[in-house]
């Protein structure tokens, strides 16, 4: 399993590339998600909210690759049900439940952030009712990170079978997206729209984890396609808003005192 004399051969290292890009795609989710979360954090605790996040999700990551058996055990139905547009009957997995449980979660979430960015909140008359804890926070980071942890990890067993490589791609793509999540957060945050089309894309995420544990497999190439072109698309017309002597519009956002 713990193959170190595989490194000796070009083919790990094209296998290490390969599943550490793969590695840094599918964490895009992740960054996103955590960035729009953390930003209803006060300002001083927004970088210590994305740090914790994305070392959890390392963590998460981690711990699953120590569990390779467990994992691949996941996809064994737990329970059947006779579903009356089925012929055969339905497995129910863990992997099942857990991307059920995640997709719904992940719409909720981001359906409610789209509510809140787009309409405001209601001003409590308690001060200080209502805010976003740190404790909160990083909960809702835990829900997110064990779902994509989950499916980041079916995605490189898929891929290779040494062990070690997958620890060394998990490692890098961590490493790279904490140094970037600043930056990520940063422009995600100042761009409204980007902020919006971010949220739209996790509910479309959402959507497909529902669909993989109904047993609809959907080619992720296409979603993620689709949402480069449409990110493609948006900074064209920010970078068009720019030059409009109007400005770019702002969103409402949390107030902190």
């Amino acid at each position: 399993m713990y193959d170190f004399a595989a490194f000796a051969e070009p083919a790990t290292w094209v296998s290490l590339l390969t599943l550490t890009l793969m590695e840094i795609v599918l964490g895009i989710d992740n960054i996103i998600f955590i960035s729009i979360i953390v930003s209803r954090l006060p300002a001083a605790q927004q970088a210590r909210g994305r740090t914790i996040g994305l070392m959890l999700a390392l963590i998460f990551r981690l711990g699953l690759l120590m569990s390779i058996s467990w994992i691949i055990g996941l996809r064994e139905a737990l329970f059947t049900l006779n579903l009356p547009w089925q012929d055969v009957p339905f497995g129910v997995s863990g992997r099942d439940l857990i991307l059920l449980g995640g997709g719904l979660f992940l719409i909720y979430k981001s359906t409610t952030e789209l509510h809140t960015k787009l309409q405001g909140e209601e001003e409590t008359e308690t001060p200080g009712a209502g805010s976003v804890t740190m404790t909160n926070v990083i909960f809702q980071i835990i829900v997110v990170d064990i779902v994509f942890s989950f499916d980041s990890i079916l995605t490189a067993v898929g891929l290779v079978d040494n062990v070690l490589v997958m620890i060394v791609a998990v490692i890098i793509s961590m490493g790279l997206m904490l140094a970037f999540s600043g930056t990520v957060a940063g422009f995600v945050n100042n761009n409204p729209t980007i902020k919006v089309l971010a949220l739209s894309f996790l509910i479309m995420i959402g959507v497909m984890l529902v669909m993989e544990a109904g047993h609809q497999e959907i080619e992720k190439g296409y979603l993620y396609f689709a949402m480069a072109f449409s990110l493609l698309v948006e900074l064209f017309n920010i970078r068009l808003r720019k030059k409009s002597p109007d400005g770019p519009v702002h969103l409402r956002d949390s107030n902190f005192d």
